[in-house]
């Protein structure tokens, strides 16, 4: 990833997509950056039955993983399939940084074979069926992953402020 004074927009279409999913990461890490290795592992949310939401560790393992799904899907428009990398937990942002930037270099990778006429697809043979249902083109799936990482970025400052204050949602 680039470093801010060094910003070089990438051209087209599909530099934007790339810029602004790289933002949204940056955006991430710098939340990150606050966060303790005890906030991290901590369980804030007790209440919920979503299992990849009680903690920022469980967030971030599901951010992780869902960049990955992204750009599998964007890549099996055209050729095989690369295998997902399996969900681990990190114990530390510093570590949640190191896989998230891996996950957006494979993303970069595969949009090397995408031109910007593909971007947009408008006969849903033609789209991707997503694994929850949803059919998307390459545009849209890709905006739906840069809004992934802001609610999960705006979950985690919650969670922060939540864990500093209150020691976890209790109720």
């Amino acid at each position: 990833m680039r470093r801010k004074e060094k910003l070089i927009y990438r051209p087209g279409a599909v530099g934007a997509l790339l810029d602004e999913y790289e933002r949204a990461f940056v955006d991430l890490f710098k939340v990150l950056s606050d966060v303790s290795d005890d906030e991290l592992i901590k369980i804030i949310d007790h209440q919920t039955m979503d299992e990849e939401c009680r903690s920022i560790q469980m967030i971030l393992a599901h951010v992780v993983s869902s960049a990955y799904s992204y750009a599998i899907y964007i890549q099996s428009l055209n050729r095989a399939r690369s295998e997902r990398p399996e969900v681990r937990l990190c114990f530390s942002g510093g570590a949640y940084v190191t896989s998230l930037k891996k996950a957006f270099i494979f993303t970069v990778d595969v949009f090397e074979e995408i031109k910007d006429s593909e971007l947009e697809r408008f006969d849903a043979g033609d789209k991707i069926m997503t694994g929850w249902g949803q059919l998307y083109d390459i545009e849209q799936l890709m905006e739906h992953a840069i809004v992934h990482i802001l609610r999960h970025r705006r979950q985690i400052e919650r969670f922060v402020s939540i864990a500093r204050t209150h020691g976890g949602i209790s109720s």
